[in-house]
């Protein structure tokens, strides 16, 4: 079988050249809480309708009563080997968090880190190139940035979009009977560690590359329907940790139905032999005390899977969507118009006064 090792021209592995990929590079939730909770409270201006409070996905400043920019950053090291495709995932990826709040962006920012001398500059040329090109997708100019010497490669952008004030979409708001909706198939980070070890096929890369270079748009279109509550993408922190920051936020708890969870058919096969990321098993110890395994007691194996497949870390995952039950079918809509396929309904919210995840 063809291995998808999705190596460049040049022979180049970028995988080879981090300790770990994607959104899967990130600080683990609790430690990240650890670090933030130890400064003390910044300005906090009324025209900032959004800041740190929550963890939401994006800044959000009113510059007048009907027009608010949305700013955001993300960067990571490659999730994948070719030079080009890495630069066409992390630039989707980074323009997610816009979309998440409902924004539409406008312009975006360069944030380049690559071992100069080391890596062939002809590899560094296709990342800015594969970021360029998705900016170009998105219909906006990648107007700058700033770049520096490091050990490994790093690459994503600053991204600003623009929202109407009272069309923001927040972690919080999400109400008891809200359905849950996902935009995209969980997995991502299973296929990544999957890739790094040389197992994953043709058609196996095929599909990651999909999912990953496939703009969540939609967020920009339900940005005006209020009966969308909340919404947030779900990245390196996995399905359960970014629903978990939705039922803080939002003073309620999640219910999700696992025959209804889309999972790449192949992701779930590579969890069932073992395969994880580090990230994943950080995730599971920074939250794991507030998702709720219950129903699975009896069957350890599959306890072990699910585990693996709420916590594994999306790079550029789909956006979780919080709305009203008779909004579902219209936004689940919204999202195959934008994208041709996904939105799933996983779930609900219900009442509690402790913050949860149940998975039945």
């Amino acid at each position: 079988m063809e291995r998808g090792t999705s190596t460049s021209a040049h022979g180049i592995r970028l995988t080879e050249w981090a300790h770990g990929g994607g959104c899967g590079c990130k600080i683990a939730p609790a430690v990240l809480q650890r670090l933030l909770g130890s400064l003390p409270p910044g300005l906090c201006p009324p025209e900032l309708l959004v800041g740190t409070e929550a963890s939401d996905d994006a800044a959000v400043y009113r510059l007048r009563e009907d027009l608010a920019i949305v700013a955001t950053t993300d960067f990571f090291t490659p999730v994948v080997d070719d030079p080009y495709d890495f630069g066409r995932i992390a630039a989707t990826n980074a323009l997610s968090d816009v979309y998440a709040m409902g924004g539409r962006p406008i312009l975006a920012l360069a944030l380049v880190g690559m071992p100069v001398g080391k890596l062939p500059e002809e590899a560094i040329t296709r990342i800015l190139e594969g970021g360029a090109g998705v900016c170009r997708e998105a219909g906006i100019p990648l107007a700058g940035g700033h770049s520096i010497d490091t050990v490994e490669p790093i690459y994503g952008l600053v991204a600003l979009g623009v929202v109407h004030p009272e069309q923001v979409k927040t972690n919080g708001g999400a109400r008891p009977g809200d359905v849950l909706i996902l935009s995209k198939p969980l997995g991502i980070g299973i296929l990544s560690a999957a890739l790094k070890q040389g197992r994953l096929s043709g058609s196996e890369y095929a599909e990651m590359r999909l999912w990953t270079m496939t703009l969540n748009r939609a967020g920009q279109a339900l940005a005006s329907r209020e009966a969308v509550h909340a919404m947030t993408d779900v990245t390196g922190f996995g399905l359960a940790g970014h629903l978990l920051e939705v039922c803080r936020a939002s003073g309620v708890a999640a219910v999700l139905d696992r025959e209804a969870i889309p999972v790449l058919a192949s992701a779930r096969r590579y969890a069932e032999e073992g395969v994880a990321t580090g990230a994943s098993k950080r995730n599971w110890a920074s939250y794991g005390e507030e998702v709720d395994l219950s129903a699975l007691t009896e069957d350890e194996a599959e306890a072990a899977l699910w585990r693996t497949l709420l916590t594994d870390p999306q790079t550029s995952g789909g956006l979780l969507i919080a709305c009203a039950p008779e909004a579902a079918e219209g936004v689940m809509a919204e999202i195959r118009a934008h994208q041709a396929l996904g939105g799933w309904k996983i779930g609900e919210i219900v009442e509690s006064p402790v913050p949860r995840v149940v998975l039945r």
